[in-house]
């Protein structure tokens, strides 16, 4: 007796996605809100066979393509890079004052520390 996995030949064919363009969304759309007989919107998405929840889906993605064009504007590559900048300046020029008054601190210690350092002033030369 033969085994039935070695026998098996039949390969299993998946089906692909459809793809949907935006103008064939607009128009499905705008067929809908325009049925006005009863049964006009169900025979509309057996025709073309879709689900209401397609529909559905469809409905948000345009409104949230319309409500992207309001309110601020999207930054272009060019203006955050500009942003970035102009913080990383800033930065650097906080590590600059930072650098300069440790500089300057480093001076004046210097300069007070510089008479007890030199020989002369000791007083060892009794």
């Amino acid at each position: 007796m033969m085994n039935t996995d070695q026998t098996r030949t039949e390969v299993v064919v998946t089906k692909k996605r459809r793809v949907f363009t935006d103008s064939y969304k607009a128009s499905i759309l705008e067929q809908l809100v325009s049925c006005s007989v009863l049964g006009d919107k169900g025979a509309l998405l057996r025709r073309e066979g879709l689900y209401y929840s397609t529909i559905t889906r469809w409905r948000r993605q345009m409104a949230r393509k319309t409500k992207s064009t309001r309110g601020r504007p999207r930054k272009s590559a060019l203006e955050k890079d500009n942003e970035a900048l102009r913080r990383q300046v800033e930065a650097l020029q906080d590590r600059l004052e930072r650098a300069e008054t440790i500089i300057d601190v480093q001076k004046k210690l210097s300069r007070l520390l510089e008479p007890l350092s030199s020989p002369d002033s000791s007083g060892s030369s009794k």
